[in-house]
């Protein structure tokens, strides 16, 4: 078991966020330490149109922790999680949601779990959205589970610790919301140790969430068969998973 991290990159993405960016930023330079002895936050603006970049590069020019890395054009969720991740520079990594749904104190069980395994993914309690979302998470979530062979109940849950060393040299190809299942999907393929934790909910309170757009759930559907077919071809291993 391990209670605190010796060293951590966590990331963020934030698309028209200058509601909570701050506030977002606020919560982990509070909370992180009590997970990690050293850490940095990465931002990853992804082509906003409001004042999310310089509300979040004020944050970065009073505080060596924060950088923030800007997309010109809005590139999509996954792109702007993978920038994020790959940006990191230390040896464990954890992505999380730049709309404060989560609690970053939820990051203990997840630091606890990583010691024995290469990923810990959070699963949501008591989940704040409304019921046609649950209701379409829970269906992507079957789909996920048969066609991808992810054992996880909550494929796009936004708190996940990786080892540095799972991430390295994946190829991910998604650019919208089947980033996670194709990353964990690519990671499960090599035989990588998963583990699942649950972590409580929010309800959003700013901003506007665009997970439930049809045009990113038709890009979702887009984006998946590229990898199922490729992981079929390969042959993939059954996860080391408990």
């Amino acid at each position: 078991m391990m209670h605190r991290l010796p060293e951590l990159s966590a990331s963020f993405p934030a698309h028209n966020e200058e509601a909570n960016v701050e506030a977002m930023l606020h919560d982990m330079l509070e909370g992180l330490p009590e997970f990690a002895e050293v850490f940095e936050i990465i931002v990853v603006d992804d082509g906003s149109t409001d004042a999310t970049f310089a509300r979040a590069q004020a944050v970065a020019d009073r505080d060596s922790r924060v950088r923030v890395i800007r997309h010109e054009a809005n590139r999509g969720y996954g792109a702007a999680v993978w920038t994020g991740l790959q940006a990191g520079t230390m040896e464990f990594a954890f992505f999380t949601d730049g709309d404060r749904q989560f609690e970053i104190q939820s990051l203990q069980g997840l630091v606890e779990e990583i010691a024995d395994h290469d990923v810990v993914v959070g699963y949501r309690v008591g989940r704040q959205d409304n019921a046609l979302r649950r209701a379409n998470a829970h269906a992507w979530n079957l789909l996920i589970r048969s066609l991808l062979d992810v054992p996880v109940r909550d494929i796009d849950c936004a708190f996940k610790l990786f080892r540095r060393e799972a991430l390295q040299g994946l190829e991910v190809q998604a650019t919208g919301a089947m980033f996670s299942a194709e990353l964990l999907a690519r990671i499960v393929s090599r035989g990588s140790r998963l583990m699942e934790c649950p972590v409580g909910h929010l309800p959003r309170e700013a901003g506007v969430s665009s997970g439930g757009d049809l045009r990113v759930i038709l890009r979702a559907f887009q984006e998946l068969f590229g990898p199922y077919w490729e992981l079929r071809r390969e042959g993939r291993r059954k996860p080391a998973s408990t």
